[in-house]
C-alpha cells in the first residue's frame, strides 16, 4: 500500500504528522509526502517538519503567491506529474485548502483513489474558497474521514448515501496531534517566558474575507485595542495580514509577533486567557487546551462548539466582539465532553486504508 500525502498549509503539516506516526511500522504500508510550498516561510513550513519530526517531503512544489486560480493550476500540474511517477494507492488530503482540491483533482483524473480527512465540514458560505474546496473535495472523494457526528450528517442529507464513496467518523485528527505533542511542547518552547506573557489573549487573523476587507480589518482591530486594556492581546501575524494593515495604517496597540511554530502556540494556548480568532483549527484548538473562543466570522464549520456555549460568532463587528469577550472571559465551561472523538482518528484511517 503506496500512500501520497498532500500538505501546503500549517494546519496540514499537523494532520499530516499524525498520519505518519500512525503509517510508521505498519508493514506494507508507505507514504510520500507532497509539499505544495502554499506556506512557504520557515516559520510557516519549515519549522512544523523540523519540530514535529515529519518525515521531509520526498517533493516540494513550492507554488505559492499567485491568485487562487493560478496557484490551483499549477498544484494541479506538478501533483499530476507526481502521481504518474510514483503510482499510489490512494493519495490523501486534508482539510479545505488549495492544495486540497489540486490534490483530489489530480488524482481522480488519474483515476487513484482519493481520502478526504476533515470531510464533511460545512460554513455554508459560498464566498469562502475554502468552503467551495471542501464541498468539491467530498464530492470526488472516496473515503470521507469526518471528524464529528455534524459532519457525517452534513453528508447524509447532501445523498451521499446514494454516491460510490465510504463514510467513516474517525474522530479528529488535530486533537490526536493536540494530545501528543502537549507532551512535548513544555520542553520545546520557551515563548510564554521569553515574551513575559501574562493574563493575556491570543489572536489570530488571515481569511481573505477579514484581511482583504479594510472595513472589517479595521473593525477587528479597534475591538483588539480596546480588549488589550482589560487583558494583554498577543497576535502572531500573517506576513500577508501584516502588509494589509501596513497599508492601511491601522494602529495596534498590542503585540504582534511573527508566525509562531506548533509548540508556541500551545504553549501559549495552555497559558492564555481567552482566544479570538478566524482560523477553524484554531477554534478548535481552543477547545482542546479548555479555553472559550471569539470566532470573527459570521459562521463556523465547527457548530457543536457554538451549541455546546464553548465558542461565540462575533464577525467583525466591534461591539459584538467586545461584547463576547466579556460574556465569555469569566464563565466556567465543562471541556470534558468528548467533542472530537478518542485521540485515535490517525490509527483509525490508516486501518481503513490498510484494508
Amino acid at each position: 500500500m503506496r500512500i501520497l500525502t498532500i500538505v501546503g498549509a500549517r494546519p496540514q503539516f499537523v494532520k499530516a504528522a499524525v498520519l505518519s506516526r500512525a503509517i510508521a511500522g505498519r508493514k506494507g504500508v508507505s507514504e510520500i509526502i507532497v509539499h505544495t510550498g502554499q506556506h512557504f516561510d520557515k516559520n510557516m513550513s519549515q519549522v512544523f517538519f523540523e519540530e514535529m519530526d515529519i518525515p521531509n517531503p520526498h517533493y516540494n512544489l513550492k507554488i505559492n503567491s499567485l491568485s487562487h486560480g493560478a496557484m490551483t493550476g499549477r498544484m494541479l500540474e506538478k501533483i499530476e506529474d507526481v502521481i504518474i511517477k510514483e503510482k499510489p494507492d490512494v493519495v490523501v488530503v486534508y482539510g479545505d485548502t488549495n492544495s486540497t482540491i489540486a490534490g483530489a483533482l489530480a488524482a481522480k483524473k488519474l483515476h487513484v483513489k482519493v481520502a478526504h480527512v476533515e470531510a464533511g465540514l460545512r460554513s455554508y458560505n459560498m464566498k469562502m474558497p475554502e468552503e467551495i474546496n471542501r464541498i468539491l473535495t467530498d464530492r470526488i472523494s472516496d473515503y470521507l474521514f469526518c471528524p464529528t457526528t455534524a459532519a457525517v450528517d452534513n453528508l447524509k442529507k447532501e445523498g451521499f448515501d446514494n454516491i460510490d464513496s465510504s463514510i467513516y467518523n474517525v474522530g479528529d485528527v488535530m486533537f490526536d496531534a493536540a494530545m501528543f505533542y502537549s507532551q512535548r511542547s513544555s520542553e520545546m518552547s520557551s515563548v510564554v517566558n521569553k515574551l513575559d506573557l501574562k493574563d493575556f489573549a491570543l489572536c489570530t487573523i488571515h481569511r481573505a474575507e477579514n484581511a482583504d476587507n479594510p472595513l472589517r480589518l479595521t473593525a477587528v482591530f479597534e475591538a483588539l485595542n480596546k480588549i488589550n486594556k482589560e487583558v494583554n492581546v498577543i497576535m502572531p501575524l500573517h506576513p500577508r495580514t501584516r502588509s494589509k494593515i501596513s497599508k492601511l495604517k491601522i494602529q495596534p496597540e498590542f503585540i504582534i509577533t511573527d508566525p509562531f511554530g506548533y509548540f508556541d502556540i500551545i504553549e501559549i494556548l495552555k497559558n492564555c486567557r481567552i482566544v479570538l480568532t478566524d482560523s477553524g483549527g484554531l477554534q478548535k484548538e481552543a477547545y482542546f487546551f479548555k479555553k472559550p473562543c471569539i470566532t470573527l466570522r459570521e459562521e463556523t464549520e465547527w457548530v457543536e462548539l457554538v451549541e455546546n456555549g464553548f465558542n461565540k460568532l462575533a464577525g467583525a463587528d466591534t461591539e459584538k466582539i467586545i461584547k463576547s469577550f466579556y460574556d465569555l472571559l469569566n464563565k466556567r465551561f465543562d471541556f470534558e465532553k468528548k467533542l472530537y472523538g478518542d485521540g485515535k482518528a490517525g490509527e483509525k484511517i490508516v486501518d481503513v486504508l490498510s484494508r
